[in-house]
């Protein structure tokens, strides 16, 4: 990244009025928040892909809790980092600022971003399999497996698993948001989950700057209006400051 990209897209900021920060893993990786990708990732012998999927909450939901309840404890320690802390501090600045997330951790929330949409759910949230009623789970380990919510209504993770769909809604309140904002930053984000990769798409084609930061290059690089290279904990900061 050099100072006339950063300069750059300090004026792109200071001159919109609706904003859509759009994250991914990478920015919580930088809070060590493991990510579990690739052939090697596995848990108890199983890829963490299967162990993540709706197979196996379907087959044997203990053992599905029992995986994701080992990623919460993994997560209890974790804080947010300067990134996800300039992210919620800017918010007031803009008339319209929302946070549009791949990420199941909570640590937006943690920072004090107050308008959030969880593409893919939160890890310290059950769902009940029936009524589909919502529950905060803050405790880790959880006492049960699986946890109950009312009337004894088994609850499952409320994240969204391989082999499923986004939540109803969320993805097209997401696209909406993009398509009217002026600046779209996309940060950790690799780009190759869909349908969340088409969020920058829509912000692009809708003629909002759109401002990549990542350490590396991504199949999003090439359609961005600026790509600043580098860790997101320490060019955000400088976006906003």
């Amino acid at each position: 990244m050099t100072d006339d990209q950063l300069q750059q897209a300090r004026q792109y900021l200071a001159a919109a009025r609706r904003v859509v920060v759009f994250t991914g893993a990478g920015i919580s990786a930088e809070s060590g928040v493991p990510t579990f990708r690739g052939k090697d990732a596995t848990w108890k012998g199983m890829p963490a892909a299967v162990a993540s999927s709706i197979g196996l909450l379907e087959q044997d939901l203990t053992t599905a809790w029992e995986w994701f309840d080992y990623r919460r404890t993994l997560l209890k320690t974790v804080v947010p980092n300067p990134a996800h802390i300039a992210v919620a501090q800017a918010e007031t600045r803009f008339e319209d600022f929302l946070v549009v997330t791949q990420n199941v951790d909570g640590l937006h929330q943690k920072a004090g971003s107050q308008r959030i949409i969880e593409l893919h759910g939160n890890i310290w949230r059950g769902r009940g399999l029936r009524t589909g009623k919502r529950y905060p789970l803050p405790e880790t380990p959880l006492p049960t497996l699986p946890p109950r919510g009312d009337h004894d209504e088994p609850l499952r993770p409320d994240v969204v698993l391989f082999g499923e769909m986004l939540p109803a809604g969320a993805f097209e309140e997401a696209e909406i948001a993009a398509s009217r904002c002026d600046v779209c930053l996309v940060i950790g984000t690799s780009g190759v989950v869909y349908p969340a990769a088409l969020i920058p798409f829509a912000a692009r084609d809708a003629g909002a700057a759109v401002i990549e930061v990542n350490p590396e290059s991504t199949d999003l690089t090439p359609h961005m209006t600026l790509s600043l290279r580098g860790r997101a904990g320490d060019i955000v900061p400088r976006l906003f400051g």
